[in-house]
């Protein structure tokens, strides 16, 4: 009951917020962010003038004066991939016992703040205390982030966020504290899911972009509320159509920025390391060969090719011009030396009247278009030159004479638009089209919106559904935009509220400089502020991004070494109070197993068993490296699964099935040789003593193999694969380069090599009828010999009783002669019956 008081009453605020914003509108800058709230490494500019002007604003004023004499933004570093060398003594002085000194820490807070940071801290505390916004903004994020090298107080910050929430309903103010409800970092509040959910749903209705992020990606991934796609899909929705409006408020062509979203362990072979990791194992493991450049850093790979283009070489200038042009983590763009390099082929092709030169290859004119389309875009866009459509369009026109694909798009662009040129929108779809037959991904998405533009007809539809399907392929964020619109309101295709949703997400988590602060943490983090960039990161993480949260969950982990070193032998710095969480960095595994990370999920197994973060939960833990290993087939947790059974810990004591996953874990993962060998070393081992001691646990045994009786039918077909198989796949080498068309021999070869198996085996087949009449022939010849040996004595034996019968019976027959005897005489009608025994039958 009180909980749903505190809600009514949090309810009631807000709606006195809504209407005094409504009445008098004094959000500056700072305060009232709406786009991509308030980052905590950015120097605030300068207000602008206000209509009303709040109490105290000179203060502030005067303080950010002060404040821009501390500011020191950081800066990437290109960082140079460790050797073998480097690696090792990195190693080998980490494995060395340390000595550290150090000092008392101070008494509070205050006494490291001095100089210009103190009178700074003074003058806006002061205005703070009139209620000015910018004041209390400043000083928040000041003590949540520890701008300017303010000692970091994320209680006073929420205190801070809270008072500017209940002044006058700050948008952002209500998302930070929705962040900190969500977290409860640094323990300054108690966490709760729904507080969370409430300020974070404040804010996104006032139109706070993360804000909206965060209570979309809770009403889909259902925390602290029940899963709600339509919800879910509406908050998407709007940060999508942000995004895409940002986007196309840039240059020609759009907006254009490096993607900072990554995995810091991926940096270290995924969080298992190289080869037990899934990102690094399997599939996903970096193929290494003699000239492969996996493990190689940007500065090897400029330094080769800068000396490979010194010697003349085209294609290694024209890949400089690349990566100086898209850039990359790490690696600002430098347009300037893009340009410079793109000129330097262009000009092996041209010479300075135009002219093409004859005695290059084909391939050599290629890579010249391209690089003149790179040019032709850079004077499109404004890119490191002066804007100008006049140069854009000679210099696309000549990347067109060998069909390159973004000058025939720049020029499709320019027609379409009228850069420079007289609008022409048959010029323009020939140039899209032309492009497209390449697959060219934004010349697709061009034609696709012609086509919803010109007309609502069904033959318009699918050709815009097609041309969107081929840009989509190659993660084109327009086309997820226009697949998302058309799923979401039923245009051409089924209305799917889950699948308008994934493109939706996919849009917004796609445009990082607009509505996330990625490349602040990944600034921080390079820099070593750890703490700082964890806290960049929780803000990503809480809008969704699976890779900020599997950071998250990273910087919070406290099992990353797996060889545990005695304290004594090896003392390591304590780690940060923010950073030991590891509860949060549960919660952040889990989230990040949910949205599909295999590590992760074994990563939660390790928490249930080992009761980090919560109560040892077994069962937890074999659910956890079930679900790894049976639908992503995780060699870790395989390996896991047959210690369990192998120890008996949450599963059923059993040798045999721990064999089976250690097995199926070497199967999975070829680099697990080694652990695996040596647990089935001590494996048999346990399984011979168990054996000899008639142990209760089951032994490992030997698979069963199924037996099958063969038909005659299957028999033969057996014995025509065995008796084809004996011929290798070398013998049929020398019919592979048959010329085409040509009759091949092999047919032949193989109707005559069958027909003489079928020959033989009629033989065979003969020969065993031959053999087995002249058994039964023997058999029979011998039957009759032995009857013929026992009728003999029979016979000798009856020779003296038909003797001394002989009188009687002639006596007999005399006597019936008259009636015809007792027998019946030769001749007589009966007698052949009684000859064969009929009589009596």
């Amino acid at each position: 009951m009180r909980r749903f008081l505190l809600y009514i009453s949090l309810l009631l605020q807000v709606a006195l917020f809504s209407y005094a914003d409504a009445l008098d509108n004094q959000q500056h800058v700072l305060s009232g962010d709406k786009s991509n709230g308030a980052t905590g490494n950015t120097l605030p500019p300068e207000l602008p003038a206000a209509q009303h002007v709040q109490l105290g604003a000179d203060l502030v004023d005067t303080a950010l004066v002060e404040l821009r004499k501390l500011h020191q933004p950081l800066h990437y570093k290109i960082r140079k991939n460790p050797g073998i060398l480097r690696t090792v003594l990195h190693l080998t002085s980490k494995a060395l016992p340390a000595i550290r000194l150090t000092a008392p820490s101070p008494a509070s807070s205050n006494d490291a703040v001095s100089g210009p940071l103190l009178h700074a801290t003074r003058l806006l505390e002061e205005s703070a205390q009139k209620n000015n916004s910018d004041a209390l903004y400043i000083l928040a994020d000041m003590n949540f982030y520890g701008n300017f090298s303010h000692p970091r107080n994320l209680k006073t910050a929420f205190d801070y966020y809270q008072k500017l929430a209940l002044l006058n309903g700050n948008s952002s103010a209500m998302y930070m504290m929705g962040v900190m409800y969500s977290t409860g970092v640094g323990g300054a509040v108690e966490p709760d899911q729904a507080r969370a959910l409430l300020y974070y749903t404040f804010a996104a209705n006032q139109g706070h972009t993360r804000a909206e992020m965060a209570v979309a990606h809770r009403h889909y991934a259902g925390i602290g509320t029940t899963k709600n796609c339509e919800t879910a899909v509406k908050y998407y929705k709007r940060v999508a159509d942000k995004a895409i409006a940002w986007y196309r408020s840039g240059p020609p062509g759009g907006m254009s920025w490096i993607s900072e979203s990554h995995r810091i362990a991926d940096e270290l072979g995924g969080i298992y390391g190289v080869g037990a990791s899934v990102s690094s194992s399997g599939q996903n493991a970096p193929h290494k060969n003699p000239t492969s450049d996996a493990q190689a850093s940007i500065e090897d790979i400029l330094e080769y090719l800068d000396l490979m283009s010194q010697k003349g070489d085209v294609k290694a200038t024209f890949n400089l011009g690349r990566i100086y042009y898209d850039g990359q983590r790490n690696l600002p763009r430098d347009y300037v030396k893009a340009r410079e390099y793109f000129l330097k082929v262009a000009g092996k092709a041209w010479n300075k009247k135009g002219q093409v030169f004859e005695n290059k290859t084909p391939s050599f004119h290629t890579i010249s278009c391209r690089a003149a389309g790179y040019i032709g875009r850079m004077y499109l866009r404004g890119e490191g030159v002066e804007q100008s459509f006049r140069l854009a369009e000679f210099w696309f026109k000549r990347g067109n004479e060998q069909a390159d694909q973004q000058s025939r798009h720049g020029l499709g662009l320019m027609y379409l638009n009228g850069y420079g040129v007289e609008q022409n929108l048959d010029l323009a779809l020939k140039h899209f089209n032309a492009a497209a037959e390449t697959v060219y991904p934004p010349s697709h998405v061009q034609l696709a919106a012609l086509y919803l533009d010109q007309g609502q007809s069904d033959e318009d539809i699918y050709a815009a559904n097609h041309h969107l399907d081929l840009a989509a392929k190659y993660y084109n964020m327009e086309a997820y935009y226009y697949i998302g619109e058309m799923t979401y309101f039923g245009l051409g295709r089924e209305r799917q509220c889950e699948v308008a949703l994934n493109y939706y997400k996919a849009v917004a988590e796609k445009v990082e400089p607009f509505v996330s602060s990625w490349a602040e943490a990944n600034l921080a983090y390079e820099a070593g502020e750890t703490e700082l960039a964890f806290l960049e990161y929780l803000h990503a993480a809480e809008q969704g991004y699976e890779t900020a949260q599997n950071n998250v969950a990273y910087l919070l982990d406290p099992q990353k070494s797996y060889l545990t070193i005695p304290q004594w032998l090896y003392p390591k710095a304590q780690k940060p109070a923010l950073l030991q969480n590891p509860t949060l960095a549960l919660i952040y595994w889990t989230r990040s197993s949910r949205q599909g990370n295999i590590d992760a999920t074994v990563k939660m197994g390790d928490y249930y068993l080992g009761g980090i973060g919560t109560d040892a939960d077994v069962d937890k833990a074999v659910q956890c490296y079930t679900a790894a290993s049976e639908h992503y087939q995780s060699a870790q947790a395989l390996w896991n699964l047959g210690w369990m059974h192998e120890n008996g810990i949450g599963l059923t004591q059993d040798y045999h099935l721990a064999k089976r996953h250690y097995d199926t874990a070497l199967e999975t993962n070829d680099e697990a040789y080694l652990p695996v060998s040596l647990s089935l070393l001590k494996l048999r081992a346990r399984s011979a003593w168990n054996t000899f001691t008639n142990g209760r646990i089951n032994s490992i045994q030997d698979e069963p193999t199924e037996k099958k009786e063969w038909s005659l039918s299957e028999w033969i077909n057996n014995f025509l694969q065995d008796e084809m198989g004996y011929y290798g796949d070398d013998m049929y080498d020398g019919y592979e380069d048959a010329m085409p068309g040509a009759d091949s021999d092999l047919g032949a070869f193989e109707e005559g090599d069958i027909l003489e198996t079928l020959v033989i085996m009629g033989l065979a087949a003969a020969l065993v009828f031959l053999v087995l009449y002249r058994q039964q022939r023997q058999q029979a010849a011998r039957r009759q010999q032995e009857d013929e040996a026992r009728r003999q004595p029979q016979e000798q034996q009856g020779q003296g009783v038909r003797a001394a019968a002989g009188a009687f019976a002639n006596g007999q027959q005399q006597q019936q002669a008259g009636n015809g005897g007792f027998f019946p005489q030769p001749g007589a009608p009966g007698f052949g019956q009684w000859a064969v025994g009929g009589v009596g039958h």
